[in-house]
């Protein structure tokens, strides 16, 4: 999993509440177990017309934002299914963060799993935070981890918690396949210990 250290995008605005799974991806998309290609259809209902052209009011699809990284989002983002889906689409489109008020759990668990950085904030920091997004090409926005900071394009500051399980893991880039080789040495120490004592268990 790739490491979230720093990071400075632009940032999207998308304050309607309650985006649900299956508004990030749709389900006739869960067909592929690759985690790669989904970001073409990442919010496909809200961002394609019908004959799959571009929606010119979606803010994905204006050309200040085509390239976002951060997601400024509405409360209880996430929301739905447990489908992992859901936050591939979002890496692979090229989201690293998403901030928001609040997060359906799984959702949120599911973002460390794949390397995007979750944030929760206040009503009001989150205000502030969605006017820094309307402001076009000049929507850039900062998230530093280890300080675990936002700073604006005015350069205003803010500070979020965030649990120091979860953020070792980012910093590092540990999904769990990745924690798991942390312990490789006790798992290697433990296989050669049972063959001593229980060498009946290898036949």
């Amino acid at each position: 999993m790739e490491k979230f250290t720093k990071l400075t995008g632009i940032a999207a605005a998308m304050p309607l509440v309650n985006i649900d799974t299956d508004m990030i991806i749709p389900k006739q998309f869960l067909k592929t177990i690759q985690r790669v290609g989904l970001g073409k259809n990442l919010f496909a209902e809200m961002r394609y017309e019908d004959d799959g052209s571009d929606r010119q009011d979606f803010v994905l699809n204006q050309p200040a934002y085509r390239k976002a990284e951060i997601l400024v989002a509405g409360d209880n983002f996430g929301c739905g299914s447990s489908r992992e889906h859901a936050p591939w689409a979002l890496l692979d489109f090229g989201i690293r963060c998403v901030i928001s008020t609040s997060f359906a759990d799984i959702f949120y668990n599911n973002c460390f799993k794949n390397g995007i950085l979750p944030i929760v904030v206040s009503k009001e920091q989150h205000e502030k935070l969605l006017d820094d997004a309307d402001r076009g090409s000049n929507a850039t926005i900062s998230v530093d981890l280890e300080a675990q900071e936002i700073k604006g394009p005015d350069g205003g500051t803010i500070s979020f918690e965030l649990e120091p399980f979860r953020k070792h893991c980012l910093l590092n880039g540990l999904d769990d396949i990745g924690l798991t080789l942390e312990k490789t040495d006790k798992v290697d120490r433990f296989e050669e210990q049972q063959k001593l004592s229980q060498p009946w268990l290898q036949k």
